[in-house]
């Protein structure tokens, strides 16, 4: 009789290939056709009502319920005549994914569609199984959330899509999203504050973001027959096999067939929502792949990343694909990241990290630079809790994924200048003088995107004219560290302006000034500026040295978000109040708890009734030899050895789950969520999961191949 990997296996030799249908051989016919954008908004509203909608997206201020009701009935029949029968709030609750609750258009009392604008604007949902991490109690389980006009609505499975914020009963942020958008404000009152100094035409700075997503992907029969990857997300077993991706043949190579179907397929869904997806190509591991997009608004880019990983799980369905999103769901091969391009761009259209030819564009160019270094090394251990989860625990410091300690990547040539703006620091500049070149400045407009080199060890990097972000994890919400990365720069910023205006009030010329603060700047921050491998011991004991944190497990690493410091800084810049901080860090204790536990759960299952039994089972095939040969007077010492190796990993197995099981009832009488998550993480996940997973992989080894009742990497992993 054959077993489910077996019929599993043979299913994936049946499959028979999808073909997909592009609605035209040309992008731009389709490109955002499920999208009721501004173009859409000014073909079917009164010009009057355009302009007040349009101008309220881009000032940020509210719609008046006239406007919400004029444009709820346009959008209403621009949904239905594209085939839509209900609505809903798109949302993003602190579950890391996103919410929805559908309605139908028709009112049956009266026989007809209706959307009025006070349904676009705000609704109700019952908020009381989202986690709020104490922000409401049980009989304040209201929540509401309100329209962002910033993110585009959009059609999705036949349904009107309004992307919206949500908060409390009581006004707190229950979401990723209003978070950002604070940022978002944030970043811009400080960034253009010290554009002024350069350009008085600028009036807006807008965060920019390019994610480009990781991924792995196996057929679905496959998935379905390994409990830990339907539960956990990941393969908590599972011996390496002996070629994974060492030959880095993988690596941008043909895509297969089947894959890149898939590929085509999900791609024309979302041309169609508007999502810019521009590249796709092999990653480092086998059946793992990259998908990339075009650099949007922030807010725009995080939700149509959300809205992309959702759709990537769609269409692999109908291919009878899987798409794994966990940061690292299999041992020993490339972990999977997010990787976060971002800058910040003008709304004169200049990109603030691009050197250019302009002395005095590179001077700016400098102070955003520099102001963003500094902004890395006050808040680095608040940027580490920002891409802090179980999952991505297993990524960081291995596979090409950066270390968890936090650094910055310039590349040789910025760093040499940065370098020799320090060093200038005592020369006089008499008046006449050429300070820039006296400085080194010029040196500037020959960093091209070409003479920046790439340092995949680096968890932050300059890359040419953007930061690249390379720590988040692939499962992640951007919105989180991106809110980070924005309230630390901006806040840098901040007293960038106050110190350059010290220093022009006691006298000194204004380009003087700003070098002067950068100067200071640079060598308060220069700690966190590395340029070899992170992955190296030495690293390890100079960032040790330098003060730098090394925060291996999230519930330490999270430990930054109840600090004085951090509740300041969002407090400062408004854009999380002390509840809405503390609510976070509770959530994210929570969530790691809750999937440490399931992991440890899964692991006992997959070896107390899965592996154990078939290891035995072989293991009595194993002493029935040995006695067949001893009776035939033929040496049986292999057949010997071998029963005495599978004995001693199966009594390594069960004293482990079992001591594990224990440990887990003794943590789970601990009350303080803090203490708990850390027990978690050292008594449970550090001391238990290693250990019985070695078990396991050296029994695979051992046992029957035939006989083995988990799927195989090798099996998994070579999709054609």
């Amino acid at each position: 009789m054959a077993t489910l990997r077996q019929l599993a296996l043979m299913k994936v030799q049946e499959r028979e290939m999808i073909i997909p249908q592009a609605p035209s051989l040309k992008i731009s016919d389709y490109f955002g056709t499920q999208v009721f954008g501004l173009k859409e908004m000014q073909e079917s509203l009164a010009p009057s009502v355009f302009q007040r909608v349009s101008g309220a997206i881009e000032k940020g201020t509210k719609i008046d319920m006239s406007t919400a009701e004029e444009i709820a009935t346009a959008v209403k029949s621009w949904a239905m005549s594209k085939g839509a029968s209900h609505y809903t709030h798109w949302f993003q609750p602190l579950t890391g994914s996103t919410a929805e609750k559908h309605d139908t258009f028709f009112d049956a009392l009266s026989g007809m569609e209706k959307f009025k604008g006070s349904a676009l604007v705000q609704q109700e949902p019952d908020a009381s199984s989202f986690p709020s991490g104490g922000i409401r109690t049980t009989f304040e389980a209201r929540g509401y959330t309100a329209w962002d006009p910033s993110s585009p609505i959009f059609i999705y499975d036949q349904t009107l899509c309004i992307p919206t914020i949500f908060v409390s009963f009581t006004g707190e942020a229950l979401d990723f999203k209003t978070p950002l958008i604070r940022s978002t404000e944030a970043i811009n009152n400080a960034a253009v504050d010290i554009c002024q100094f350069f350009d008085r035409n600028v009036r807006k700075v807008t965060p920019s973001l390019g994610v480009e997503q990781e991924y792995f992907v196996i057929d679905k029969a496959l998935y379905a027959t390994r409990p830990d990857l339907v539960m956990a997300g990941r393969t908590v077993f599972g011996h390496n096999p002996a070629r994974g991706q060492q030959l880095d043949d993988h690596y941008f190579g043909s895509i297969a067939q089947r894959v890149k179907q898939y590929m085509k397929d999900f791609e024309i869904e979302a041309w169609k929502l508007g999502i810019p997806v521009s590249t796709r190509h092999n990653e480092v591991a086998p059946g793992q792949y990259e998908v990339a997009p075009l650099f949007e608004e922030i807010n725009k880019a995080s939700d149509h990343n959300l809205l992309l990983m959702d759709l990537m799980e769609k269409v692999a369905d109908k291919h009878n694909l899987k798409v794994l999103f966990h940061e690292k769901p299999f041992a020993g091969l490339n972990g999977s990241g997010k990787h976060n391009n971002w800058s910040l761009i003008t709304d004169t259209g200049v990109n603030l990290f691009q050197p250019s030819n302009s002395a005095r564009e590179n001077l700016q160019f400098l102070c955003f630079l520099v102001g963003t270094i500094k902004a890395v090394y006050v808040y680095a251990d608040l940027l580490r809790a920002s891409i802090a989860s179980a999952a991505n625990d297993f990524r960081l410091g291995a596979n090409e994924a950066p270390p968890a300690i936090i650094s910055v990547f310039l590349g040789t040539t910025l760093n040499s200048i940065l370098d020799e703006l320090e060093q200038n620091g005592n020369v006089k500049i008499e008046k006449g003088d050429n300070m820039y070149m006296k400085l080194g400045i010029t040196k500037i407009p020959e960093i091209i995107l070409d003479n920046t080199d790439r340092n995949r060890t680096s968890p932050f990097a300059f890359t040419g004219n953007k930061f690249e972000f390379r720590a988040v994890g692939s499962s992640a919400n951007v919105a989180g560290p991106m809110t980070a990365l924005n309230v630390i720069v901006a806040d840098v910023l901040k007293d960038m302006k106050v110190d350059i205006d010290n220093e022009m009030e006691a006298g000194k010329e204004k380009k003087i000034a700003i070098v002067d603060v950068l100067r200071k700047y640079i060598k308060e921050s220069k700690h966190i500026r590395f340029e070899g491998d992170g992955y190296s011991d030495e690293w390890a004991e100079e960032a040790k040295k330098r003060g730098l944190s090394n925060l291996k497990s999230t519930p330490f690493a999270l430990d930054a978000l109840t600090t004085k410091k951090t509740a300041d800084l969002y407090k400062r810049h408004r854009v999380l109040n002390d509840k809405e901080l503390h609510a976070r860090h509770e959530i994210r204790l929570e969530n790691y708890i809750m999937r440490v536990q399931i992991e440890s759960r899964v692991m006992g299952d997959l070896a107390l009734n899965h592996i154990i039994p078939t290891a035995i089972q072989y293991q009595n095939k194993l002493i029935e030899n040995a006695n067949g040969l001893k009776g035939l007077g033929l040496d049986h010492r292999a057949a010997i050895e071998t029963i005495e190796q599978v004995s001693k990993h199966i009594e390594s197995l069960k004293a482990n789950v079992g001591e594990m099981t224990e440990a887990r009832k003794r943590i789970n009488k601990e009350e303080d969520i803090v203490k708990k998550a850390k027990q978690y993480s050292t008594d449970v996940k550090e001391a238990y999961f290693e250990p019985i997973r070695y078990a396991v992989d050296k029994l695979e080894l051992l046992v029957d191949n035939e006989s083995w009742p988990l799927v195989k990497y090798r099996e998994m992993l070579f999709l054609k």
